[in-house]
């Protein structure tokens, strides 16, 4: 490892505040979090696993270890997948420590996060900046044309919103049972937007109402994962956007935007996965179990560690007509992390290699990869650029397999056409 760390920034005034020792001192040091630990895992370093990182954070904030080149470093190293949180008897909250104490290195100069990462961070603050910069990235996506090895194929649009395209097919279908909000996202809607249209049909098909606030914000999903300033005020403007509205709950397509737009809203709206929530609903079933086609599921760790939930509802994936079972450690981290596979690529790469191999030899034509998280989805489309993954296969979000426009066969995709274009 290296560390970026300078001499001038090595101050106690890095270290945690007082006032959250208590959360420094609630771990019990029981060691069940090393085994769900994926950096601790590769490592094999204890200072590299949840119980490690608090344990220097506590040792820096009580005073007994100066500000350390290495804690920052192991700090940096953290996937926060959130599985220690679910393996942790104590309920330790290690995701919002972790949170705490990345802004205090960033802003004590103990992480430096990249200009790009920075800049990008700054553009998704402002969405429609964001989405008029994206362009030429939809424009590609539709082409075929893949510069990158996290971008999937996908047939996003190339103009019209989410919101209008909600509006539209309110207007169309007229739909009378719950009432949703739904978050577009800032990545989401700039450059995977057809999944926003796949889960704005999908919940209309099922009749469900759907509201797409146009002043909505960023979740601020990205600051959090970089340790910047800016929360505050985007959760604020979001409190703003969403709490007024008269809806049931808030729904969310992107496991980590869910996870950070609860932050904004818990005691205003009901903040809820909209796979959970259409699980709850009676969908309308598909019958694609005729081709050869096999659905590999796996679970962001943003959904069952983060939000609590306790995965994909079965009857979700049942409705999608696909065969389909858990992908092999479907509640392992897949080494994403928000942003952790562009900060550390080469440990992000070896966890998805362990995660991934059983896609060489798995069964299906084609085989297929769902899951619930855009950045998951990138994440695992890297397996087969990176050649971690020789057999082709698919990469997809589960709402995309419940999609009226998602064709089985010629005969579905024509009724899907009529479907969206019916009056």
């Amino acid at each position: 490892m290296t560390s970026s760390e300078t001499p001038a920034a090595q101050s106690h005034a890095c270290a945690t505040p007082s006032g959250d020792r208590d959360l420094l001192t609630s771990c019990v040091h029981c060691g069940l979090c090393l085994e769900v630990c994926p950096t601790y895992l590769l490592s094999g370093d204890e200072n590299n696993s949840p119980r490690g990182r608090l344990r220097l954070w506590r040792e820096e904030s009580e005073g007994r270890l100066a500000p350390d080149p290495w804690t920052a470093e192991y700090t940096r190293e953290c996937v926060g997948c959130l599985a220690c949180e679910t393996a942790c008897p104590a309920n330790v909250p290690y995701g919002e420590i972790l949170e705490q104490t990345r802004h205090m290195h960033v802003a004590a100069g103990r992480t430096h996060t990249s200009l790009k990462l920075r800049i990008a961070a700054a553009l998704a603050a402002r969405p429609r900046l964001f989405n008029l910069t994206m362009l030429p990235m939809r424009l590609l996506r539709r082409w075929g044309v893949l510069p990158h090895r996290f971008l999937f194929s996908g047939r996003p649009a190339f103009a019209q919103s989410t919101a209008s395209y909600a509006k539209q097919l309110m207007e169309q279908h007229r739909p009378t049972g719950p009432r949703v909000a739904l978050l577009t996202g800032c990545l989401m809607e700039a450059v995977f937007r057809e999944i926003n249209f796949a889960t704005v049909r999908v919940l209309i098909e099922n009749n469900v109402q759907v509201f797409v606030p146009s002043n909505q914000g960023c979740c601020g999903a990205m600051q959090e994962h970089l340790g910047l300033d800016g929360i505050d005020q985007l959760r604020d403007h979001n409190r703003r956007a969403f709490r007024s509205l008269p809806v049931d709950a808030v729904v969310c397509n992107s496991s980590g935007c869910g996870l950070a737009l609860g932050k904004a809203l818990s005691d205003e709206v009901p903040v809820r996965d909209v796979l959970d929530f259409l699980g709850e609903q009676p969908l309308v079933q598909r019958n694609r179990a005729i081709n050869g086609a096999r659905v590999y599921v796996d679970l962001p760790c943003h959904l069952i560690h983060g939000q609590k939930v306790a995965g994909i509802p079965k009857s979700v994936l049942d409705a999608t007509g696909f065969r389909w079972e858990l992908a092999p450690q479907a509640r392992d981290c897949c080494g994403s992390g928000g942003v952790y596979n562009l900060q550390q690529p080469d440990n992000a790469q070896e966890i998805l290699a362990r995660k991934s191999a059983f896609l060489n030899a798995a069964a299906g034509d084609p085989v297929i990869l769902a899951t619930s998280n855009h950045v998951c989805m990138m994440q695992w489309n890297s397996a087969h650029k990176s050649g971690l993954v020789k057999q082709p296969f698919q990469v997809r979000h589960v709402i995309q397999l419940l999609d009226p426009q998602q064709p089985a066969c010629v005969e579905e995709s024509e009724k899907a056409a009529i479907w969206v274009h019916q009056k």
